[in-house]
Formats: structure tokens, C-alpha cells, sequence
């Protein structure tokens, strides 16, 4: 036989299409990779307000933070912090680092998505793949995704993780449902979200979707017993990581909100498998959050359109926060945010033309994340909108943009999307190669909110909450017993204590808690002998003597009767004899159950162990014991005298118009100077979080107050002059920052 004829040419396989190629997995890891660089040149060297603290210390010491208790975040983070403790950086770094990279992995999964749907309309991968980088940057900077990714404040970046992993699995389900192994793309999306429930509610927001989509492309594997035969395991694995709450729990941890102990493994399971419908009452509470005692969807806590209006206002906050400081629409930066919503609408116009699968499930997605989410949260007024409500509490008591991070993060992709999709079409219209390529300038777009959002998102060098906390635990004596009022002042001295174990003999005592059952007896346990930490001075700081540890626990009445202690205004006149009088509150006088175990620990205490309050307003003015509160630097003591013995103590009396308060001159005056320290507090550029102003306004106050005395009681003038410099700075660190300063 003959052979064929050579034609000279070698035979070369069939082209793909850009939609038929592997994914590019090693792309879109160094784009998670450069977006996580980014995090780490921003990233906040220690905790911050609010939530992160509590985070920060319960990863570190497997706690239970607050309702619902977030067991999967606090078990991956304290495994993340075990795996880079070789490196030798702080605990705060290292959680910090945990939300850097779930954020950043996140920004990897987009980037795959927005590689997909830009294969389908521009002609050449390196176009697709430049357009996901762009989509990847975007949802990477915009503000919210940027702030809360380079501290630890909250546990949503692991949510916002897992959300994007599901995306990617839906479409990569939707592009092989013909195939019978297409079904695991399902089952381990649902895992996720299950899973991701034990972490927050917020992990299962991409299941519409993916009904949406699944019903669009025909839903046959729901009709396969297979399926159902491995899916409902699945379930229940996801949800059993709920069983972390009971258990640790039990073994009484010191943080542990809400003790959501349990009797015995079933009503443990029934609380956790119904959601906290059934079984153990504690457990079951945690997991509905009833402590928030949140009313029905039905009963809207502000008209829609106000909530509607405040998710715009953290919507135009994403693109150029830095472009205007005020918190409102309305100003310079709404050009950007409507660039960006224009944008992000052609990004969803450029799904749709690419997939009409594909388009249903990115907008029943997008739709779940705003609309939706603002009809579900069903918040108060916005922190800083309607000013004609002028009662605070129809307010939320700060900005929830947070709450909206998945929403933001999933419209910088889409407006990535839609970037990509106006510079192809620009590009279409030039003939010259060169040229063509000289239009990736549109891309640049992409950077806008890296440069406009950079001064208020970074974090580095930011010490200024741990140092308050330092401060503040620093002015209490061995063994005090400190009120705070709420969670932003409480959280922080947590840190302090659990993560850097400095002043862990103080007992510090979230006023608002003691209206639960649980928190009350919680404190007795872990002040009992035995218990109670002892003092450990920091090294350097010899301002106090440890008396030695106290004998009993700050409460003496047995649990069962803590349990029945009750609020509600006195019908006859109530006496509490404390150690050199006795505080009289005449009928008629409202004292909630908080006020009332309050005045018990007082009681119980005073003599053994010193009480402070973290101001003298709050749970001492409602206490009426601000007359007999001492200023020791930040913290106001308890001092049980009567007026003689008061003004014979050589304490100054500050002037009313400062407050008014009484002043341990030398003690504040030892701390102020020796004791205190205020990284971050004094002529910050910014200062974005305008609902914790009072943190540096209380600086700027115990400066003044503190100059003020001196001066009156001949201190040394270079020292005063000192105070008021630093007030100044002070002020204007409260007032907003450096940028708020004339001709900025």
C-alpha cells in the first residue's frame, strides 16, 4: 500500500473557544494574592472597635462571642492563629490576617466568575483575563470590603467567602448538568452554606439564587434519590458544627455569651437541628438571637423607603469615600457612585446577553443582597440620616454598612464586568492593533476606589482602641470591679485582658448583661476563690501594691436567687446599706434588674475590692452615685465618704462647665504621664467611624479636666502647657480628623 503524501504541514489540534478552556486557577490566585498584599500594607496591627476585640480574644481563647456564637469562625480562626504562630506575630495579626485572606480568596472566586462571562463577548484571553482583574480589584477596594478585611471586626468575610464559592459552583454545575458527575458542584455548594450557618445566616444568602438559577435550567437532580441520599447527610454535618456551642460551653470558658449550656446531647441536637425551635432553652435562644430582641419583618422599625435610602448611603460610601468626609449622599462623590451603579448595571445587562441562565442567578443574587437583605434586616433610622428624628433610639446606635459587605463586593465584580464590557466595545471600534491595545487605559477605571478610598479603609498604625483599653484598665487598682456601659467600651479591655493578658484580676462588668440569667452568675463563678486571676503588674509600671487576693466572690445571693430578681419601678422605699452609708431610693424610683444586681455587687464588694465606673454617666448617674465618684485618670472611682471626708482627702473639684468632677490630682496625674499611652488618638487624618468620637473626645475632656486642676492647685506650668497641646490634638482627632481641618 502506498503511503499517503506528505503535504509538508503538521496536523494541529482543534482550537478551543475561550468558554472551553480551564479555568485559570493560577490567575486568579495571584489576583486574591495581590489583593491580600494589599490588606497586609493596610492591615491594623492590633484590635478595634466594636466587634473585633471580641473576636480577636474569643479565637484566641475558643470563646463564645455573642449570639448566634459563630463556632466555625471561632474554630478556623484559632486554627489559622495556631498555623502562623511560628512566625512570631502578635495574636491581633495574625486574626487580622484570617479576614485579610478569606476576603482575598473571595476576590479569587470573582475573579473566575468575572473570567467566565467576559470569555463570552471579548475576543482574546488576555482581555478576558485583564477584565477580571479589574472586576477582582474593584470588589476588593470597594470600602466596606476594605475596611473590614484588614481588621477582624466582624465574622461577614468568611461569609462573603463562602458566597463567592457557591457562585463559582453554580456555574460551574450550569455548565456540566448534562454530565451525572455535576451533581457534587451542588452538594458541596449546600454543605458550604450549611456550614457556613454555623458561622452566620449571611452564608446562606446565595441559596435564592441557586433555586432561581436551578428552576431556570431545570431542576432534575432534585427528582434523583441519589441526590437526596447524600444531600441531607451533608446538611446535617454542616449544621452539627453548632454543637461546638454546647460543648464549650460547658467548660465554662470567660467569655462565654449567652452560656448556651445543655442537659444532655438530645435537646442539644433538637435545639440545633430546628434552628433554636426546640430542646435546650439556652442553646436554642443563642441560636435565634433572642437577646436582640428583634420585632417581626411585619413590624418595620423605620418606613422602607428610609431603610432603602440608608443602604444608598453606604452604597455611595464604597467607590470615593475619601472624596467627601461627610457621611450623607448627595456631594462630591456621587458622579463616582453613579459611574459605579451604571456600571455594575451593564455588567448585569453583559451576563444577560452572555447567559440568560447566568443572568438569572446573579440577579435573583444581587437582588437577595439589597433589596432583600434591607427588607430582612428591618433597621432603625441610619446613625447619621434623618436629623428631624431626634430620639437617638429610633436610630441605630452606629453605621451597619458592614451588614452589606456581600452586596458591595458582588456589585465591584459586576461593575467589573461592566468595565470590561464598555472597553471591548471600544475597542471593536479601532482598527489598529497598537491602538486596540492602548485602550486598556479605560481599565484604569478600575483604581478609583483604590486611590479614593485608601486614607479611610487603611488601618496601619492604627493602636488607638487597644490603647484606650490599656489606659483604662491601667487606672484601676488590683481587684477592682470596672461598669462599663455597652459593647464598644467592654469589648477592647477583653482584648487587653484575654489576648494580652495584661490586667486580668480586674472584673469587668457589661451593665446591659446583667439583665440576663446567665451573666450575673457567670461573674460570680469566675471571681469565686480560686477563681479570681491575681494581679500581675506590667513590667515597668509599679503604681500599685497587690493587697493580696479577695476572700469572696463579687456576689454573695445563692443563683436561685439572682435568677428572681426583678426591675420595675419600687413600691416602697428601698435602703441599701453600703460600707459608710446607706443609698436611699424612695418609691416610685424605676431600677431594672440590672440596676438592682448592680447596687448588689456594690454591696458585696465595696471594702473587699475597689469599684470604678468607665464613666461617671451611664449605670452610676442611673444609680445616683455619681456625688461620690473620684476621677483616677479615664476611670471614675466609687469613693464611699461623705462630703467632710471627701474635701479632707485633697481631692479638686473640676469646673462645671468640664463636668464638675472630683480629681485624684496625683493618681491621674501618674497615670496620665507614666501610665498612658495614645497611639492613634491625636491628629489622626481620619477618623471614619464618627459613632466612637467620644473615644478621643474623652482624651481631649481628661486633658482639659486635668490642666484645669492643676492650674488651680499650683502644678508645674510646663507639664499644663503640655495637657493643652494635647488636647487640641485630641479635639481634633474627635471631631473628624485632619481633614476636616480649614483648607483641606
Amino acid at each position: 500500500m502506498a503511503a499517503p503524501a506528505r503535504t509538508g504541514r503538521v496536523a494541529q489540534p482543534p482550537v478551543r473557544s475561550v468558554t472551553e478552556q480551564a479555568p485559570p486557577y493560577r490567575a486568579a490566585a495571584l489576583a486574591g494574592a495581590a489583593v491580600f498584599f494589599l490588606y497586609v500594607l493596610t492591615l491594623a496591627p492590633t484590635t478595634a472597635w466594636w466587634d473585633a476585640s471580641e473576636y480577636i480574644a474569643t479565637a484566641h481563647t475558643l470563646g463564645i462571642p455573642h449570639p448566634p456564637g459563630n463556632p466555625l469562625f471561632v474554630a478556623l480562626a484559632r486554627v489559622w492563629s495556631l498555623l502562623l504562630s511560628p512566625l512570631g506575630l502578635p495574636v491581633a495579626v495574625r486574626i487580622n490576617l484570617f479576614s485579610a485572606a478569606t476576603s482575598a480568596a473571595s476576590a479569587a472566586f470573582l475573579f473566575l466568575i468575572a473570567h467566565r462571562v467576559a470569555s463570552k463577548f471579548v475576543p482574546q484571553r488576555w482581555m478576558a483575563l485583564a477584565g477580571a482583574g479589574a472586576s477582582a480589584l474593584l470588589s476588593g477596594t470597594v470600602f466596606t470590603v476594605w475596611s473590614q478585611s484588614n481588621v477582624n471586626e466582624k465574622v461577614y468575610t468568611l461569609s462573603v467567602l463562602i458566597g463567592a464559592a457557591v457562585s463559582w459552583l453554580a456555574l460551574l454545575w450550569y455548565e456540566r448538568r448534562e454530565r451525572p458527575e455535576s451533581l457534587r458542584y451542588v452538594l458541596i455548594a449546600l454543605y458550604l452554606m450549611v456550614l457556613g450557618s454555623t458561622n452566620h445566616l449571611m452564608s446562606v444568602l446565595p441559596a435564592p439564587a441557586f433555586a432561581c438559577f436551578a428552576l431556570a435550567a431545570g431542576p432534575t437532580f432534585l427528582l434523583r434519590r441519589t441526590f437526596w441520599v447524600r444531600a441531607l447527610p451533608l446538611a446535617l454535618l454542616g449544621l452539627s458544627f453548632n454543637f461546638f456551642l454546647p460543648v464549650r460551653s460547658a467548660q465554662d470558658p470567660v467569655i462565654n455569651e449567652g452560656e448556651p449550656t445543655c442537659a444532655g446531647f438530645v435537646e442539644a441536637a433538637a435545639a440545633v437541628y430546628t434552628n433554636g425551635g426546640a430542646g435546650c432553652a439556652a442553646l436554642a435562644a443563642n441560636l435565634r438571637r433572642d437577646q436582640y430582641a428583634k420585632p417581626p419583618v411585619t413590624q418595620r422599625m423605620a418606613p422602607f423607603g428610609a431603610q432603602l435610602l440608608n443602604y444608598f448611603q453606604y452604597f455611595d460610601w464604597q467607590w470615593s469615600r475619601g472624596v467627601d468626609p461627610s457621611p450623607v449622599p448627595g456631594n462630591a462623590r456621587l458622579p463616582f457612585t453613579l459611574l459605579f451603579l451604571l456600571l455594575g448595571l451593564l455588567g448585569l445587562y453583559a451576563i444577560a446577553r452572555a447567559d440568560s441562565g447566568w443572568f438569572v442567578y446573579f440577579a435573583t443574587f444581587a437582588a437577595t443582597l439589597t433589596i432583600g437583605l434591607v427588607f430582612y434586616l428591618n433597621f432603625k433610622f441610619g446613625y447619621s440620616l434623618a436629623p428631624t428624628i431626634t430620639d437617638l433610639l429610633l436610630h441605630e446606635v452606629r453605621e451597619r454598612d458592614y451588614f452589606f459587605i456581600g452586596s458591595f463586593a458582588l456589585w465591584g465584580m459586576l461593575a467589573g464586568i461592566g468595565l470590561t464590557r464598555a472597553w471591548t466595545a471600544l475597542a471593536r471600534t479601532v482598527s489598529s492593533p497598537g491602538r486596540r491595545v492602548a485602550t486598556t487605559a479605560v481599565l484604569s477605571v478600575a483604581l478609583v476606589p483604590l486611590v479614593l478610598n485608601w486614607t479611610w479603609a487603611d488601618r496601619a498604625g492604627d493602636w488607638a482602641s487597644r490603647d484606650w483599653a490599656y489606659d483604662l484598665l491601667m487606672s484601676v487598682e488590683p481587684y477592682g470591679v470596672l461598669f462599663t456601659n455597652g459593647d464598644n467600651d467592654t469589648f477592647p479591655l477583653w482584648y487587653v485582658q484575654e489576648v494580652e493578658e495584661i490586667r486580668r484580676d480586674v472584673t469587668v462588668i457589661v451593665g446591659q448583661y446583667l439583665h440576663t440569667q446567665w451573666y450575673p452568675k457567670q461573674l460570680q463563678r469566675l471571681t469565686a476563690p480560686g477563681r479570681q486571676r491575681p494581679f500581675v503588674a506590667p513590667d515597668g509600671i509599679e503604681l500599685y501594691q497587690d493587697p493580696g487576693l479577695p476572700q469572696a466572690p463579687i456576689l454573695a445571693a445563692p443563683p436561685d436567687v439572682l435568677d428572681r430578681v426583678a426591675g420595675g419601678r419600687l413600691p416602697d422605699e428601698l435602703s441599701v446599706a453600703l460600707p459608710t452609708f446607706v443609698a436611699a431610693y424612695p418609691a416610685g424610683t424605676l431600677l431594672d434588674r440590672s440596676h438592682r444586681i448592680a447596687l448588689a455587687i456594690i454591696r458585696d464588694s465595696a471594702g473587699a475590692r475597689p469599684i470604678y465606673f468607665a464613666t461617671a454617666g451611664g449605670m452610676m448617674s442611673q444609680l445616683g452615685l455619681r456625688p461620690w465618684g473620684v476621677r483616677h485618670g479615664l476611670a471614675t472611682k466609687l469613693v464611699l465618704r461623705d462630703d467632710e471626708e471627701l474635701d479632707s482627702l485633697g481631692y479638686v473639684d473640676g469646673l462645671p462647665e468640664l463636668g464638675g468632677e472630683r480629681f485624684d490630682v496625683a493618681r491621674s496625674v501618674e497615670l496620665y504621664r507614666n501610665v498612658y499611652t495614645f497611639r492613634g488618638l491625636g491628629l489622626r487624618e481620619v477618623w471614619p467611624d464618627r459613632s466612637t468620637d467620644m473615644i478621643p473626645g474623652q482624651f481631649y475632656v481628661l486633658a482639659l479636666q486635668l490642666a484645669d486642676v492643676l492650674e488651680r492647685s499650683g502644678g508645674a506650668p510646663e507639664f499644663i502647657r503640655r495637657l493643652e497641646l494635647d488636647a487640641a490634638a485630641f479635639q481634633i482627632t474627635a471631631e473628624g480628623g485632619t481633614v476636616l481641618l480649614p483648607g483641606d
